[in-house]
């Protein structure tokens, strides 16, 4: 899943439009985003990109905070998880 601070309807936009196959969760009240030092407080606008991977208890497993570079990050993530859960 992806999460941000737009609206449920701009995600839905944004994902249809781009083809996700995945949700895009909408952090109204910035939990999540604080929780994963996205965002250095409730009131922070400015988002940073960071990935976290958990288990199926949600248990923090690998976190990916540092220079995501987009063109190659989904590839080492995915790699991760072939790693962790196989396939």
């Amino acid at each position: 899943m992806g999460v941000g601070l737009d609206t449920p309807a701009d995600n839905l936009e944004w994902s249809d439009d781009e083809g996700f196959l995945y949700d895009l969760w909408t952090d109204d009240d910035a939990v999540l985003g604080v929780t994963y030092a996205a965002l250095t407080s409730a009131t922070d606008t400015s988002v940073s990109r960071v990935t976290m991977l958990l288990d199926e208890n949600g248990e923090l497993l690998l976190e990916y905070v540092d220079s995501i570079n987009v063109g190659t990050h989904p590839a080492k993530v995915l790699d991760d998880c072939r790693a962790l859960f196989g396939g």
